[in-house]
């Protein structure tokens, strides 16, 4: 299968690259997972064999999220549990997405003052690179800027009975953000009470919607077509006063010009013919 688009996501340190070691499977990735790593550093993986695709390590001075990539975005990663037999999960079209954090608010008040990521609670600025990265799937692989399920409190989120987990045939049709709590075949409920609403909403946040021309109707056409005052007028007989011209007048207008041209020109054409014609008499 083709790998479209571009497969490093911009300042990404490539530093623990894990496809060397764990080819994985070439996909068109769709959906993106998002994790929390129940940690404050960046973890080890097993050497890649657990790896997501992508980790995002806080650094709190800077107040921005250092991307760590492991794998080409439309390549499996090893995140999800994927169970002989059943339903595949870590190679259907899936990007997974580590948060170094925390999930779980007992683990949150642990740490207590230590600084530390936790979803519920992210900053300001830990969305915006997160919705940064959203629109970038969205820009640059069509992963769309939706999410169809609800992210459920950690740890009520944990478990197969959680009533947010998807079934297999759900999964597979599914497209957008989802988290680990939501992938069958798996236990674990991170990232808990995600914002995912306020993520998507500041990824949409001047990124055109692919269905704004799709849901114009005729009549909607029709209208922006025959009204006046959207095109600058070209004319400066009438520009004053009339500065501005329907987009049906203005190509109108050029059609009259291009006849007015082809009859000249037509007209030239016949009077050179003419005196070539009496010179060689």
């Amino acid at each position: 299968m083709p790998k479209t688009g571009p497969q490093r996501y911009p300042g990404a340190s490539t530093a623990y690259w894990y496809q060397n070691a764990y080819p994985g499977s070439a996909m068109e990735s769709n959906v993106v997972v998002w994790h929390t790593t129940e940690g404050r550093s960046l973890p080890a993986y097993g050497g890649g064999s657990s790896a997501p695709t992508f980790t995002a390590v806080p650094d709190f001075a800077a107040k921005k999220l250092k991307w760590f990539q492991h794998f080409d975005f439309d390549t499996s990663a090893r995140a999800l549990v994927n169970k002989a037999g059943g339903v595949e999960t870590n190679t259907l079209n899936a990007v997974q997405v580590e948060i170094v954090g925390t999930c779980d608010p007992a683990t949150h008040k642990k740490w207590g003052n230590t600084p530390h990521l936790y979803t519920p609670e992210l900053p300001a600025w830990a969305v915006r690179d997160l919705a940064a990265f959203a629109k970038w799937a969205h820009e640059q692989h069509r992963v769309p800027l939706t999410s169809k399920v609800t992210f459920k409190a950690y740890p009520g989120s944990y478990g197969t009975g959680n009533g947010v987990r998807m079934s297999n045939t759900k999964w597979q049709s599914f497209t957008g953000h989802c988290g680990h709590q939501h992938v069958p075949e798996n236990l674990h409920g991170d990232p808990g009470a995600f914002p995912m609403a306020a993520i998507l909403n500041a990824a949409k946040a001047g990124t055109p919607k692919e269905a704004d021309v799709a849901d114009l109707t005729t009549d909607d056409i029709r209208k922006i077509w025959l009204t006046d005052g959207i095109v600058k007028n070209p004319n400066p007989a009438t520009a004053d006063a009339n500065p501005h011209i329907a987009p049906a007048t203005g190509l109108r207008n050029i059609e009259i010009v291009a006849r007015r041209t082809e009859s000249k020109v037509d007209a030239l054409a016949a009077l050179v013919a003419k005196l070539v014609e009496q010179k060689e008499s």
